[in-house]
């Protein structure tokens, strides 16, 4: 570090205020810890800037100082993108005092605000206009929309409406040399050169700290009609996305995946929650959104009979009230969380062609089962934008501990056939530390060299989150 510590302080102090700059550990420790509980780190101390000006002004006095920055929002990440490393020369810088609306144009179907607001506010805020946002995850309560454009989130409802990238027609940042890159905007048709918003969404904060941003709204949909239908396998799930889709098209909004294991676990350990349940082994949730106009109950309730009449579905509900409704998402959002409770896992977030889908969860089968016998395989996820969720683990703890001491081998034998199959080692939750060394194996030297010459134009000292993806 080009000054001493104490002096780096004292001007933090000076930007932000005593009450915004916590020193003492103790005071931020939760912040130290990624969700998952996988990785634990140190921090020089943590800043909370409360203005676009502030951040400029902490970036400056790092730059000066030589002081790496990890940037983090709701701390909600799987892959350990906002957790400080273990040497405690980062200045952890948490986005939580930037939270207003800045400006909401109805008319232009627009939202812009700022990058410490949770999800759940920004969704309030476009109701609260008769809009949608429509980014939906489980964490929606604490994550926040920088951390959702900085890893370029998805959720359930990207089949219809896309990820962060194409729910967000401009941001505001400030770049790893302390200037502020005012990109608000709600244009849709933009064409000035390359677009510095693509490269700081999904980023992981490794090109600037996204301080604001303006994002697509949409009609908030009169009628939702959600099903839960059983089907005998992912081949038959496929086939049925592939009917749903040609007769709703973009009605359809999401389709889940949930396999016999997480069914289970979710029996296990949310009982108490009057999961709803069917006979067949794997289940699919999709739901369907439209107008008043639309007779969309009738068409959903005529597709589910022709389903279950043709053996596309083997048995199903259909939601007959918003608590229904609720229920049936509620299962499907515990799902990390029973596995959380049942204890530490390997996760694989990954995309696949849908068409290779069901070649995928078949042959990995049996190289897993002689590698590790006993092994349960946790799948669900976005199928119908091909996001699944792959989760190994053993039943009994100890064989377990074992497992995740083979973690590596695990890996290997499930991104190889992943990669093999066309697919991508990250689907939505990005490469962060988990699997920043992984890169090299599943991604070309020409696309590398590229990646790290935009990371050296824009970032040459390596200051913003240092060891997060390269």
């Amino acid at each position: 570090m080009k000054e001493d510590k104490t002096s780096l302080l004292e001007r933090l102090a000076a930007i932000v205020g005593d009450r915004h700059l916590l020193t003492d550990p103790a005071d931020f420790a939760p912040a130290l810890t990624d969700w998952r509980g996988r990785y634990t780190g140190k921090a020089l101390a943590l800043v909370e800037p409360g203005s676009v000006e502030e951040a400029q002004a902490v970036v400056r006095a790092c730059l000066a100082a030589g002081c790496p920055l990890q940037l983090q929002g709701g701390n909600t990440g799987l892959v350990g993108g906002a957790t400080p490393d273990a040497s405690g020369r980062a200045l952890l810088v948490r986005m939580s005092r930037l939270s207003r609306i800045l400006d909401v144009d109805a008319a232009n179907n627009t939202l812009t605000v700022e990058a410490g607001c949770t999800l759940a506010q920004v969704q309030a805020a476009a109701r609260a206009q008769n809009r949608l946002f429509p980014l939906s995850l489980a964490s929606e309560g604490s994550c926040q929309i920088g951390g959702n454009l900085a890893t370029n989130a998805g959720g359930v409802q990207v089949l219809r409406y896309g990820a962060m990238r194409d729910l967000t027609l401009g941001v505001e940042a400030v770049l790893p040399n302390g200037e502020r890159y005012a990109g608000l905007t709600g244009l849709r048709k933009n064409n000035v050169g390359y677009d510095l918003r693509h490269l700081l969404i999904g980023a992981e904060g490794t090109l600037g700290l996204i301080t604001a941003a303006t994002l697509k709204l949409f009609p908030l949909p009169e009628v939702q009609v959600t099903l839960l239908l059983g089907v005998a396998s992912p081949a038959a799930a496929v086939e049925l996305l592939n009917r749903t889709q040609a007769a709703f098209d973009a009605q359809l909004t999401a389709f889940e995946l949930i396999c016999p294991v997480a069914r289970a676990l979710l029996r296990h350990h949310f009982a108490h929650l009057s999961l709803p349940a069917l006979e067949a082994p794997w289940q699919v949730l999709c739901e369907f959104s439209g107008s008043r106009d639309d007779p969309l109950p009738e068409k959903a309730q005529n597709f589910l009979a022709a389903a279950l009449a043709g053996n596309l579905a083997q048995d199903a509900l259909l939601a007959q009230n918003e608590t229904q409704r609720k229920a049936f998402w509620r299962m499907r959002e515990n799902i990390s969380e029973a596995q959380k409770k049942e204890g530490v896992s390997i996760k694989h977030d990954i995309a696949l062609p849908i068409s290779r889908i069901d070649e995928f969860l078949t042959r990995i089968a049996p190289p897993l089962a002689a590698a590790f016998p006993g092994i349960r395989h946790t799948a669900f996820g976005h199928l119908g934008d091909g996001n699944l969720h792959f989760n190994l683990s053993m039943p009994e703890a100890d064989a377990n501990a074992r497992l995740l001491a083979r973690e590596a081998e695990a890996n290997r034998i499930v991104y190889d056939r992943v990669h093999a199959l066309g697919g991508s080692i990250s689907a939505e939750h990005g490469i962060g530390r988990l699997k920043r060394d992984l890169l090299a194996r599943y991604q070309s030297p020409t696309r590398l060299a590229a990646l790290r010459a935009i990371k050296q134009a824009l970032d040459p000292g390596g200051l913003m989150n240092p060891g997060v993806m390269l």
